[in-house]
């Protein structure tokens, strides 16, 4: 696909037109390829963020900041800012990784995201790069919730309850599934005040 069209869904047009082709690049396409850049954006990536957050949210602590940054430069998220880009159309992949789904894959597509921020950035300097990123991830933060991002199911009901004044939640392990080193356990959760009684399964205790 034309490369111009990534650069227009990314705001940033190259000046050297190498550097976006070498962020593209596979380890198994090439001996240049993209892990250098990767570690760059990565980088710049999480300064941004962090910016965004202490810019937006001036009432949040240090603590929940760093929450709200991991959650957001994740794989999972990369990715799925990968997927809206439409990256795996402009990957360069090595003939294995072709066969075996690579461009599907989402660490490679995280990976090549991170690459293109240190691209920018090389292209162009610290506030173009900085230009795209916010571009990617304010209409993510116009949509999620600081309080609850990236906090598991125990401790968003261990808080619903607290705030209510409602005693915390009681936990039983009704059965144990698995050979020692691969356990899973079957977990009752129980609410007497709200009479709930729910069950789960997961690799840990309570």
């Amino acid at each position: 696909m034309d490369p111009l069209v990534l650069q227009n869904r990314l705001g940033h047009n190259f000046k050297d037109a190498t550097l976006l082709q070498q962020a593209l690049t596979h380890r198994s396409h090439s001996s240049l390829h993209n892990e250098r850049l990767e570690f760059l954006g990565d980088s710049i990536l999480n300064c941004v963020v962090a910016s965004l957050l202490f810019d937006r949210y001036n009432k949040i602590d240090e603590g929940d900041l760093s929450r709200l940054r991991a959650n957001l430069v994740k794989q999972q998220s990369l990715y799925e800012i990968a997927q809206r880009l439409d990256l795996s159309q402009f990957l360069r992949l090595g003939e294995g990784e072709l066969k075996s789904g690579g461009f599907r894959r989402p660490s490679i597509l995280a990976d090549t995201l991170e690459a293109l921020f240190g691209a920018i950035f090389l292209d162009a300097g610290f506030n173009a790069a900085r230009d795209v990123i916010r571009s990617l991830y304010i209409p993510i933060l116009d949509t999620v919730d600081p309080k609850t991002l990236g906090k598991d199911a125990k401790t968003l009901l261990q808080e619903y309850l607290q705030g209510k004044k409602i005693p915390l939640p009681q936990y039983n392990v009704v059965a144990t599934h698995g050979a020692a080193h691969n356990q899973e356990f079957e977990i009752e959760c129980l609410v007497p005040k709200l009479e709930i009684q729910v069950f789960g399964t997961g690799p840990s205790r309570p």
